[in-house]
């Protein structure tokens, strides 16, 4: 069994989700992590599978790709196995008016301080532009982190929060 990152991306339409989880599934490849999203009218979708071969998904996800709409890409991984958490999960926001720069500015002050971004989402609606992310922090550094980030969020002119991530209840 092969560990496999997918990619699809393309114009929007219905069932794209579906046609290619069933794909996969005739495959006999489980689908462990994923993620979707629709970019202005793009279909976005990240997804991590234990399964066949990596030519034998592409193989099987180019006919979904045939009229020139969505582009697959398929390629073996290096399964990590189960990481502990290295940090401690905080919950980003930053919303404001639309300008160069912010996710540049807020995600090098997380870096800095030993952060990593786990997850981070963008909308522009108008000229609001608005930043959720989730991070992980060492231990202790929250308090320093939140003033940077603060010093950060004034020089662009834009509001931030940093809280600490509900735990998943799972």
């Amino acid at each position: 069994m092969s560990e496999l990152a997918i990619t699809v991306i393309g114009r929007d339409r219905p069932g794209i989700v579906a046609d290619v989880a069933e794909v996969l599934a005739r495959l006999g490849a489980n689908l462990t992590d994923s993620t979707m999203t629709r970019l202005r009218g793009h279909f976005a979708m990240t997804l991590i599978c234990v399964g066949p071969a990596a030519a034998d998904v592409e193989a099987a996800l180019s006919p979904l790709a045939a009229d020139g709409q969505l582009l697959a890409t398929v390629r073996a991984v290096t399964p990590d196995g189960a990481a502990a958490p290295t940090g401690e999960p905080y919950v980003l926001a930053v919303h404001g008016a639309d300008r160069m720069g912010i996710v540049a500015a807020m995600t090098r002050v997380l870096t800095d301080a030993g952060g990593n971004v786990t997850d981070l989402s963008t909308r522009l609606t108008g000229s609001l532009y608005v930043v959720v992310a989730e991070v992980d922090l060492p231990p202790g550094t929250f308090d320093e982190v939140a003033g940077r980030l603060a010093l950060a969020a004034a020089e662009l002119g834009v509001g931030v929060s940093l809280r600490p991530a509900d735990t998943d209840l799972l």
